[in-house]
This record gives structure tokens, C-alpha cells and sequence, in this order.
């Protein structure tokens, strides 16, 4: 039985580690914020700019969030997403002071902004700080509101 609870527990540990991180650390962040609000306009939608770090748990929530679950289908219909790497609050920082965005109330943290680079929302409270005491449901309320706001 030990063997088992044992290959099952190396098992998980190994899939964990497999997924990629949700934050590429050697990314030209205002290079992806460029190309990001581009195909934001184009597409006639805002970008939502996702600041975060790879070691931060509750990124790793939003991040999955984004890829499945509630919260997945309204991100993708409405954003157009660029996730911006903060490091250890030593990367980045003058871009999400540009947006608005401070970081000592807790990552994650987003800026909406529309394909022509007007501000439409920053999280000034830390709102997603707790994405993981947030659950799936409350991530996708809260971009639901969000959506609603601002149409």
C-alpha cells in the first residue's frame, strides 16, 4: 500500500512541475503590451494585462482559471490577455505604476485597457490577491462585473 500512496504522490509531483509557468520570466514585457493592445484593437475588445509572478500561488489560480473552467470562455471572448512578469516586485514594477496597478496591495493584479490604450480599470485593492479563496466562481464574477461595467 505504501507503494502505491508513494508512486501516486511522485506521480502528482511530476505533473505539477510539468506544467509550464504561467509567467514567462524572459519576456520583452512592453514589446507582448504592444503586440497585446494591437490584436485587442483589432479585435474590438480590451486587453487585460495580468501582473503576477511564477512563485505566487494565487497567480497559478488565476492562470488556470483562465484556461478552464467559468472563467475561461467569458476571458477569451472578451480580453485579449498579456500576462506580465513582476519577479520578486523587481520586474516590471513601472509598468503597472503606468496602469495604475499598485502591487503592494497583492498580485495577481490587472489593468483593463482598450485597444487604444485608455485605462479602463486597474485593481487598486488587491481584488484577485485571494484568487485562491476566490475559487473559480468568484474569479468569473468578478470579470462577469467587470464585462458588465464597462460595455
Amino acid at each position: 500500500m505504501r507503494r502505491i500512496v508513494l508512486a501516486l504522490l511522485v506521480a502528482f509531483l511530476g505533473n505539477v512541475h510539468s506544467a509550464p509557468p504561467p509567467y514567462d520570466e524572459s519576456a520583452d514585457a512592453k514589446l507582448e503590451l504592444r503586440l497585446t493592445q494591437a490584436a485587442a484593437r483589432q479585435a474590438g475588445v480590451p486587453m487585460l494585462v495580468v501582473f503576477g509572478a511564477n512563485w505566487c500561488g494565487d497567480c497559478k489560480m488565476l492562470d488556470q482559471a483562465f484556461k478552464q473552467g467559468a472563467s475561461a470562455e467569458l476571458i477569451a471572448k472578451h480580453f485579449r490577455v498579456v500576462k506580465v512578469d513582476v519577479g520578486r516586485f523587481d520586474r516590471n514594477v513601472d509598468l503597472a505604476q503606468a496602469y495604475g496597478v499598485p502591487l503592494k496591495s497583492g498580485i495577481p493584479a490587472v489593468a483593463v485597457v482598450s485597444g487604444q490604450g485608455q485605462l479602463i480599470y486597474a485593481t487598486r485593492a488587491g481584488e484577485l490577491a485571494d484568487a485562491r479563496a476566490l475559487g473559480d466562481t468568484g474569479i468569473h464574477d468578478f470579470f462577469a462585473m467587470l464585462v458588465a461595467q464597462h460595455k
